[in-house]
């Protein structure tokens, strides 16, 4: 059983530690907050044994194998590379503050022989690995992806809106899932060739709060993509267009079944094949069967990488991750620039 530390007790931290609960291979053993009434909320209401004021207390106790990083961006590189150096596993929550930073935290985890992951959802969700297993035969050789994440959100007072503890707004919240995307289903080799990108700031904190753009890669493939905070509707879009026909979704990001809190089932988790000219009647709907929500199976997939931390998917997860914040970083600067 893995234990798991976490640090920072905020929404996103609930939601890992509900997760964990319904695994059979980890469990939350301590919880450290920035306010200490906080995290004593947060045990009580996880049944959590351990409680530290001080994360630098909590990662060099025994009490844990691994943290969970859930704290705001601007802090997160020191607490991950001081995790791994005193031996606990990296489990983190995304953006990063840049490509090196993200860097420094990886070699530290390498260095000290720990895992390291980030905490994108839907790469775990067996969707993602249907479409990626069967996309060739599906739609033949993928030419553009084209995605859109838009989550209404106007709270100034979240840290969302504070450049000091989240320097690269709705870039790093949001779009981070549209360059995951692209380097779940176009793959993690390929550079950008060029990039281009408009943007929209918050009169009041000057934070990104949504753009367009598009990228196209040395490979020739192509990406375009739409994310912000400023629509009144939830969008997770994303197509798959190749030279033989289309693969759609509409959640891809947290999945109508279980990636929201709606009841067990209501929605089933599948994507969309359409092809030629054919009407809606003819476009063929693929359904995948699954037992666990991509939250727990992130948790699952973490705890396997810690039991070989030099092995070829803890190596590929890293990857992955370096890639999305490599392309973090040119959108947020193509959108900075226009």
């Amino acid at each position: 059983m893995l234990r798991i530390g976490i640090i920072g007790s905020g929404f996103i931290a609930g939601v890992v530690a509900d997760a964990t609960k319904e695994t059979s291979t980890a469990t939350i053993s301590a919880v450290s907050s920035r306010v200490k009434s906080n995290a004593e909320k947060f045990a009580s209401k996880y049944d959590i044994e351990y409680i530290f004021a001080q994360w630098q207390d909590m990662i060099l106790s025994d009490t844990i194998d691994a943290v969970y990083v859930a704290t705001p961006t601007n802090v997160r590189e020191e607490i991950c590379v001081a995790a791994a150096k005193a031996g606990k596993h990296v489990f983190a929550e995304k953006p990063f503050q840049s490509e090196a930073s993200l860097l420094n935290i990886t070699n530290a985890a390498r260095n000290n022989n720990v895992a390291f992951m980030d905490a994108t959802h839907f790469t775990h969700n067996p969707r993602t690995e249907n479409i990626r297993k069967f996309l060739t035969e599906k739609i033949g050789d993928l030419k553009l992806i084209r995605s859109t994440f838009y989550y209404p959100f106007d709270d100034k007072n979240n840290i969302r809106f504070d450049p000091n503890k989240e320097p690269l707004g709705s870039v790093g919240d949001l779009a981070w899932y549209n360059m995951r995307a692209i380097v779940e289903f176009i793959g993690a080799k390929t550079d950008i060739a060029k990039i281009s990108a408009f943007s929209e700031k918050d009169k009041e904190t000057d934070v990104i709060i949504r753009a367009s753009g598009a990228m196209i890669f040395e490979d020739g493939k192509m990406s375009s993509f739409d994310f912000g905070f400023n629509a009144g509707v939830l969008t997770m879009d994303l197509d798959l267009l190749g030279d033989k026909g289309l693969i759609r979704m509409d959640d891809f990001v947290l999945d109508w079944q279980r990636g929201f809190d709606f009841p067990e089932d209501q929605y089933g988790l599948e994507y969309m094949v359409r092809k030629d000219l054919d009407g809606p009647d003819h476009w063929t709907k693929i359904s995948i069967e699954t037992d666990k929500s991509q939250k727990i199976l992130m948790i699952e997939n973490f705890v396997a990488l810690t039991q070989n931390p030099r092995g070829k998917a803890a190596a590929a997860s890293i990857e992955k991750s370096l890639k999305t914040q490599k392309l973090v970083d040119a959108l947020f600067h193509a959108c900075k620039e226009n």
